[in-house]
Formats: C-alpha cells, sequence, structure tokens
C-alpha cells in the first residue's frame, strides 16, 4: 500500500507538473499574441503617420504651386522706381535729345536772326526735347506703378500682394507722377522758362 501511495503521490506530482506546464505555456502564448498584437498596432500607428505626413507634404507641394511667386509684380514695382528716377534726372536719352535739338537749332537758324529767335531754336528746343524725354519716362513709370498696384484686383482671390511690392510701387507711382508733372511744367516754360530779350 505504501507503493502504490507513492505512485499515487508521483502521478499527482507528474500531473500537478504537466499542469503547471500547460498553464506556463498557455501564458507564453498569450504574451508573445499580445506582443505580436503590438507590434502589428505599432505598424499600422507607422503606416498611418506616414501616410499623414506625405499626404501633407503633397498639400503643402500643391499650395506652393498653386500661390503666386510674387516675383513679376515685384520686378514691376522696382522697374517703376528706376523708371521714376530716370524721368526726373533725365538720363542718358534726356541729353542725347537735348544735345541733338540744339545742334539742329544751329545749323537751321540764320545768323541774322533775331536774339529771341536763336535763343528758342538752340536752347529753348534743346530744354523742350529734354522735358519730353524726362515726361515719357515719368509716364512709362506711372503706367507700370499702376499696373503693379491693380494686379491684386485681377488676381487670384484671397492672395494679398506682399507688403514690400505695395510699398516700392507706391514709391514709383509718386516719383513717376512728381516727374510727369515736373516735365509738363518745364515745357510749357512753367518752371526755368527761356528768359526773356527785346530783339
Amino acid at each position: 500500500m505504501t507503493t502504490k501511495t507513492e505512485a499515487q503521490r508521483d502521478a499527482e506530482t507528474t500531473a500537478e507538473e504537466a499542469v503547471k506546464a500547460d498553464k506556463a505555456e498557455q501564458a507564453d502564448k498569450e504574451v508573445t499574441a499580445e506582443a505580436t498584437e503590438a507590434e502589428t498596432e505599432d505598424e499600422e500607428a507607422a503606416q498611418a503617420a506616414e501616410a499623414a505626413a506625405e499626404a501633407e507634404l503633397t498639400a503643402l507641394a500643391e499650395a506652393e504651386t498653386e500661390k503666386p511667386s510674387g516675383v513679376g509684380q515685384g520686378a514691376g514695382a522696382i522697374v517703376s522706381v528706376a523708371l521714376g528716377i530716370v524721368g526726373l534726372s533725365g538720363g542718358w536719352l534726356g541729353t542725347i535729345a537735348s544735345a541733338r535739338a540744339q545742334l539742329k537749332g544751329q545749323l537751321t537758324t540764320a545768323q541774322s536772326a533775331g536774339i529771341a529767335k536763336q535763343i528758342s531754336a538752340m536752347y529753348g528746343e534743346a530744354w523742350h526735347s529734354a522735358a519730353l524725354v524726362g515726361g515719357a519716362f515719368s509716364l512709362v513709370a506711372l503706367l507700370v506703378a499702376a499696373a503693379v498696384l491693380a494686379r491684386p484686383a485681377f488676381g487670384a482671390p484671397g492672395k494679398p500682394q506682399a507688403p514690400w511690392i505695395k510699398s516700392t510701387a507706391w514709391a514709383g507711382f509718386a516719383v513717376g507722377a512728381i516727374g510727369l508733372v515736373l516735365a509738363v511744367a518745364k515745357y510749357t516754360d512753367l518752371i526755368l522758362g527761356m528768359p526773356g530779350t527785346s530783339g
């Protein structure tokens, strides 16, 4: 009987150990399954984050493509200022036109002509030619600046003009307007007209 009891005990111990081993194996399987599930969730989250980042980059690229760069408007504003300055100073073309008018006056005026006629032909025409060239440059500056300032009204809605472009265009408009007024005043002899003569 003692041997049977020991055998039973051995059998019970073996059965308990088998149950424990089964439980441990099942716990290992559960831990492995949880780890695999967590890895799968991490991979899905990483793929979702990558897809979201790609979508955001695509949206940014499309927005940059659609957004006007303003390069043309900026260039137009700067050109208007430059033309206005040339209009005020007369520039190289104004000097050439003035010299040509003076030379033409010298060639076409007779030496026997009166002093008033000689002054008008040699210096007055040169002064008026310089005023015409300056006025032409000022008028072009005025038109270019006005076109740059009016451009946003015909562009894409909701995309404002850059402040530096607007301020530069206003500067070109102002310089062009001043140059045009001065050119008209010079041409009509309102300022610095020819001196009066008795002959």
